[in-house]
């Protein structure tokens, strides 16, 4: 397994990437289908991406959100490709992720909204927290991306301060990452206790996972 940060040379994986999010959402029947190829691609460019490969073949991805001035960070769409069933994959793209958050961001606040159990599992470990909506970014930017969801009116109607997902937060900003130096953070360690872990796998007969 290889993890790390994506760059401008993997843009030539968008289009499939783009194509295992629909066809996900299409599979669990919840959740933001759609991905803008364009949104991707800079998310590459800019080091704001881990993507995981095994033998040479994609494997994975998340990528990293900013809001309000980069007070709010979150880490959104995290994918699996599990016919390349790899133990504690999921889990190390999560602790990737998080930890390439907050070597670049350690000012701010890690948040995300979810449906998936595994998802919220993998948070807690992290030290998030549920939360209310009202506890998460007021951006309209951010609840954009709900649009696509089947639940979107749901959130409409209750002023975006509750849907279907739960809202979790990471807040602990004096933490390793927020005492010390952006340069002397190596944020692609391997995870702690990651083989073994059931998350990477997700559902058994599922291609793709968010």
């Amino acid at each position: 397994m290889i993890l790390r940060v994506a760059d401008a040379a993997d843009v030539q994986y968008v289009d499939t990437l783009c194509q295992w999010y629909e066809e996900s959402a299409k599979q669990r029947g919840v959740g933001i289908a759609k991905r803008d190829p364009n949104y991707l691609k800079k998310k590459m460019e800019t080091g704001n991406a881990i993507i995981a490969f095994i033998d040479e073949q994609l494997a994975g991805f998340c990528y990293i959100e900013t809001f309000e001035d980069e007070k709010f960070v979150v880490n959104s769409g995290l994918i699996v490709n599990t016919q390349m069933r790899k133990e504690g994959l999921g889990r190390a793209i999560k602790h990737a992720v998080f930890k390439l958050s907050r070597s670049k961001y350690p000012q701010a606040k890690l948040f995300g909204i979810t449906t998936s159990g595994p998802v919220m599992k993998m948070n807690t470990e992290l030290g998030y927290r549920p939360v209310a909506f009202p506890e998460l970014t007021q951006s309209d930017d951010f609840w954009k991306g709900c649009s696509s969801c089947k639940y979107y009116p749901i959130l409409q109607e209750n002023q975006r301060r509750m849907c279907l997902c739960t809202g979790m937060v990471y807040d602990n900003l004096n933490d390793e990452y927020g005492q010390r130096a952006q340069a002397t953070i190596d944020f692609l360690d391997k995870p702690k206790d990651a083989p073994g872990s059931e998350e990477a796998a997700v559902a058994p007969n599922s291609n793709f996972s968010i």
